[in-house]
């Protein structure tokens, strides 16, 4: 595998809090990982410093090799960079093409996207098709996105994230509010959609994690605990005894 992404000596503090202990990882391409671990382990900050919300008090970010420490959330979705949040994020007031037609136009020519109408244009109407049948959401193409149930949104959401054609994505707990055939269908959607995109799963549910994952890191105060396949993982007893408990015996 090819590495993708570098952390290197990555640190940030919030206070006398130290939420990332100078961490250091390497990502490859290909391999979908989950991150897991109790709850201030520091795996919502690790992914805000990597997609550019939060920068680090030191370390660097390196995508494929090019440092994007400095680089601005914007432009590190350029850079192949993509995430969904924990909470939904879809433009509520605008209909579901509309909010996928926008991360489409953005990759296609970010300096023509407020000066322009989201309709119109052959290739992009191609795309938002195409997205709206991959995520079998074709039924809700006109509907105002702020509608829909959660679980819509959390497919519509995800829809915009594949849409920028990011190399590595980050999920912030994908499977967070979903009921059991709602999660059933995202698992499946993610293995489809892993032949073209990285992604890096957050979750709380071990279920899902030990599902879906190829490898998996374990987070404990900003630093890795045990890294490896999901039964090296289930067999850690540092790991049993700080964070699975009897989900890993």
């Amino acid at each position: 595998m090819n590495d993708l992404l570098h952390l290197e000596g990555l640190r940030r503090s919030f206070g006398d809090f130290l939420a990332i202990d100078d961490l250091n990882l390497v990502l490859p391409a290909g391999r979908l990982t989950s991150i897991i671990g109790p709850n201030g382990a520091g795996k919502t900050t690790l992914i805000n410093l990597v997609t550019g919300l939060l920068s680090p008090d030191r370390g660097r970010v390196l995508l494929e090799g090019c440092d994007i420490t400095r680089l601005s959330a914007d432009q590190r979705v350029r850079r192949g960079l993509g995430r969904s949040f924990q909470v939904s994020t879809v433009f509520s007031q605008m209909t579901v093409a509309d909010n996928l037609r926008l991360p489409v136009l953005a990759r296609r020519n970010p300096a023509a996207v407020p000066l322009r109408r989201l309709e119109g244009d052959a290739a992009v109407e191609a795309e938002v098709d195409g997205l709206l049948d991959a995520f079998d959401i074709q039924e809700l193409r006109e509907q105002q996105a702020g509608s829909l149930a959660h679980g819509s949104q959390r497919f519509v959401e995800l829809a915009m994230a594949v849409a920028s054609r990011p190399r590595l994505c980050f999920l912030d707990e994908p499977c967070a509010g979903l009921n059991p055939s709602e999660r059933e269908r995202l698992l499946q959607l993610i293995s489809r959609l892993k032949a073209d995109t990285t992604f890096i799963v957050v979750e709380h549910d071990m279920d899902v994690v030990f599902a879906i994952s190829e490898w998996i890191i374990v987070l404990n105060r900003g630093a890795v605990l045990a890294e490896g396949p999901p039964d090296r993982i289930r067999a850690d007893a540092a790991v049993r005894e700080t964070y699975l408990g009897g989900l890993a015996s």
